[in-house]
């Protein structure tokens, strides 16, 4: 996906295309209307052009959203509180980059602090903004992670994602009910197991 959004310019920097206009997007909905095999004119689906370039313009919102804003502020005074920091539960809803079908899931985060903590809304934020664009759910781990990490630098960080992929359950193989789990580690996580058997039974205690 970066390869179509950021092609590489003569000069070696990462350019975009430019973005169509509002009503070229609403023609190509019309012609993929016409593709499925129904009439784009036919009084249904009149306003349908311009639901869906509104509908996309939310649902993509991430790209024109910089996660990095909501991690600039951390809190100091903590009482000298240094240990776990989890955020469990996070409900996200992004979609496949191969497919453009929803995938939707939960997001479970953790930090060690480093020198401050970050708002706990903050987190969530994060989240939404890399789920908000195109996406493998591979992909929206790494991302989520990578953000905290270099925003924060915390003394590690844990990351699970738990999501269930449309493209699984409404076309293919067309298997309903089955869940896919990412998760990545860094620092004291990633060193230390005997941390992430302590992360994964806090996210599965919220099950019980």
């Amino acid at each position: 996906m970066d390869a179509i959004l950021n092609p590489v310019g003569d000069n070696g920097q990462a350019t975009r295309p430019e973005r169509p206009t509002r009503e070229e997007a609403e023609a190509a909905v019309r012609t993929l209307l016409a593709w499925a095999g129904d009439d784009p004119t036919r009084e249904g689906l009149l306003d349908t052009p311009k639901r869906v370039a509104k509908a996309y313009g939310e649902i993509f919102a991430g790209y024109a959203q910089d996660p990095g804003e909501h991690l600039e502020r951390t809190f100091e005074d903590v009482g000298g509180y240094d240990d776990i920091v989890l955020v469990r539960g996070i409900p996200f809803f992004s979609h496949c980059e191969h497919h453009m079908l929803p995938f939707v899931g939960t997001a479970h985060v953790a930090y060690y602090p480093s020198e401050g903590v970050v708002g706990l809304s903050k987190i969530a934020r994060v989240v939404d903004i890399f789920a908000k664009r195109l996406q493998t759910q591979e992909n929206l781990t790494a991302q989520i992670i990578g953000s905290l990490d270099e925003h924060l630098s915390p003394r590690g960080i844990a990351v699970m994602l738990e999501a269930e992929h449309q493209c699984m359950t409404m076309r293919g193989v067309q298997k309903q009910g089955v869940s896919t789990i990412t998760t990545q580690f860094t620092g004291v996580f990633r060193d230390d197991p005997s941390e992430q058997v302590r992360f994964m039974s806090l996210v599965r205690d919220q099950r019980r």
